[in-house]
């Protein structure tokens, strides 16, 4: 490298040319400095980029893994509770790549604040908090807000406004009921004093809205009585596990009549109905072991078809899975149950049914297709393929239906969906000539064919759906709750169990808040409503009344 130039070997130079000189030598200086510099920036822009490359190749990867889960067919082989957690896992990963995206783009924006025809990034759509949440408002004004001109305070043009949401942790209070007594200062009268107000437990602590929260977390949000006790110790109310367990005991006897009735109202005002069973572990005392008992879902839902009965679903726990409890279940309801092909309820659509008429049996499309999908091999099926895809034609079809009369929906399938049905079950008749029997392929074909008249049944009556995956869905919560708290301590808990899990599934299918219904429930139970009208006490009748109630105009 040359040594720099030093002007002061010539002393005899004029000063306009030393000054010509240094001016000149300070402006090569500042361009090595600017040139030095934008050289380090790109090194470290240069850096960032093979980062954020890298970072992008991760989210394509996560994105391609989650579709695959959430839409794939293996997704057909998860059970929903395990499906939810895949997901939940899945999309939190993606949200931590996301944002180290950003961090590190944010870095490159920086270091490109010189670039001119950068065009700018744009902006996340910002998410709306719901209204019905209340709002706090926090004005944060300047400091000095006096006018730098001398003309006084400056004036208000207006305003940027951002949205966080906020939570207010839970907190114990003890309402203390005084009722005084009044009595006559000269003694020529008795002693005056208020009633008592009615509570639903009487002689106990929890006020009807404690119980409300206590049963929402276990039944609703999954979280069992020993971990709320510990939580409500953490928060000063240090109530024991038994405690709860007696509260909710206690209270799930109170509401037995509501579920028995709203039961009755499922069976006598339907003609078609949702049935499925899920397993309900027991404690067997005797062995010291679980047991397997089961939640029968008895549902209703006639959205489809814009029926005029509200929906509902009421879980009854039996011992067994055995056909009977079925018909003991479903004693006096007459017409059609869409079901998966479980043996137990076969001798229902037959005459030998004691509790009634033979039922027609409406089998689930849902179910043969995953029979389908769980018989593929891993290499693949053409067979299996070339299904999937005749069956999801029919199901397109059946999305253009949805919400039209059942005399339209009749109309619609008899003439656009009745073909694809017969040329399907036609050539899966002849697939199954080719297959082995004994092959699981060859089994999950004959699982459809020999059931082929309950599969069609859909194609005659316009109240049926194609499949059941409605009641599969209202089934979740009370497996979610299972799994939980692994197994129930008794049968009698366990029948307990299923009336909460009616009450709180009803709510979901009517887009009811469970909390503010079970509130309502237990105030009225207290009052004596149950034998006022028991009618109104049902899920549907309070969202009803709730939504009269904000349709209303209100009051000056």
């Amino acid at each position: 490298m040359s040594q720099p130039f030093d002007i002061r070997q010539f002393p005899g130079l004029p000063p306009e040319v030393v000054r010509a000189f240094e001016a000149q030598q300070f402006e090569l200086a500042v361009e090595r400095a600017a040139r030095q510099h934008a050289q380090a920036v790109g090194a470290e822009k240069d850096v960032f980029i093979t980062e954020l490359k890298a970072l992008v190749e991760k989210l394509e990867s996560q994105v391609a893994d989650h579709r695959r889960t959430k839409f794939g067919p293996k997704s057909e082989k998860l059970s929903p509770d395990q499906l939810e957690l895949a997901l939940e896992d899945q999309e939190t990963a993606i949200a931590e790549t996301q944002q180290k995206i950003e961090a590190v783009q944010n870095k490159i924006d920086q270091l490109d604040k010189t670039a001119k025809d950068k065009k700018p990034r744009k902006q996340r759509k910002p998410r709306t908090l719901p209204e019905g949440l209340p709002r706090v408002e926090r004005v944060i004004n300047p400091e000095n807000i006096v006018c730098p001109c001398g003309c006084g305070d400056m004036v208000k043009i207006g305003e940027d406004r951002s949205e966080r949401l906020d939570v207010i942790p839970a907190q114990y209070q003890v309402i203390v009921t005084v009722r005084p007594k009044y009595a006559c200062p000269k003694g020529r009268a008795g002693v005056v004093q208020a009633k008592a107000p009615a509570y639903l437990l009487e002689n106990s602590w929890p006020t009807e809205a404690l119980l409300a929260q206590i049963t929402v977390a276990k039944f609703c949000d999954f979280n069992p009585l020993n971990r709320q006790s510990v939580a409500m110790a953490r928060n000063g109310a240090p109530i024991d596990r038994a405690v709860l367990s007696d509260w909710m005991g206690r209270t799930g006897a109170l509401i037995a009549p509501v579920v028995d009735h709203m039961a009755m109202l499922l069976l006598k005002g339907s003609t078609r109905l949702y049935v499925d069973e899920t397993t309900a572990p027991v404690l067997d005392p005797g062995r010291g072991k679980t047991k397997t008992g089961y939640f029968w879902a008895v549902m209703r839902d006639d959205r489809g078809w814009n029926g005029p009965s509200p929906p509902g679903v009421v879980f009854h726990y039996r011992p067994g899975r055995k056909g009977e409890y079925a018909e003991e279940i479903l004693k006096g309801f007459d017409g059609t149950i869409q079901v998966d092909a479980y043996g137990g309820y076969t001798a229902l659509g037959t005459y030998k049914r004691v509790g009634g008429a033979p039922l027609k049996l409406a089998y689930c499309w849902s179910h043969g297709r995953r029979a389908l999908i769980k018989a593929q091999p891993k290499a693949g099926s053409p067979i299996v393929d070339e299904a999937l895809l005749q069956i999801a034609a029919i199901y397109k079809i059946e999305a253009e239906v949805r919400g039209l009369s059942t005399a339209q929906r009749r109309a619609v399938r008899q003439e656009k969906s009745r073909p694809l049905v017969d040329k399907f079950f036609v050539w899966l008749n002849a697939q199954a000539g080719r297959v082995s029997r004994k092959s699981e392929l060859g089994k999950a074909l004959a699982y459809m064919l020999r059931r082929q008249e309950g599969f069609r049944l859909f194609l005659e009556d316009g109240h049926i759906d194609m499949d059941s995956n409605l009641v599969e869905n209202a089934i979740r919560s009370p497996a979610m709750t299972r799994r939980n708290t692994l197994f129930a301590g008794h049968d009698d808990g366990a029948r307990c169990w299923a009336r909460f899990a009616s009450l709180i599934g009803t709510c979901r299918i009517n887009g009811v808040e469970p909390y503010a219904y079970l509130l309502d429930l237990y105030t009225k139970l207290s009052n004596g409503h149950l034998k006022k009208d028991i009618d109104s006490l049902m899920p549907w009748a309070y969202a009803a009344a709730t939504s009269s109630e904000m349709s209303s105009p209100g009051t000056p």
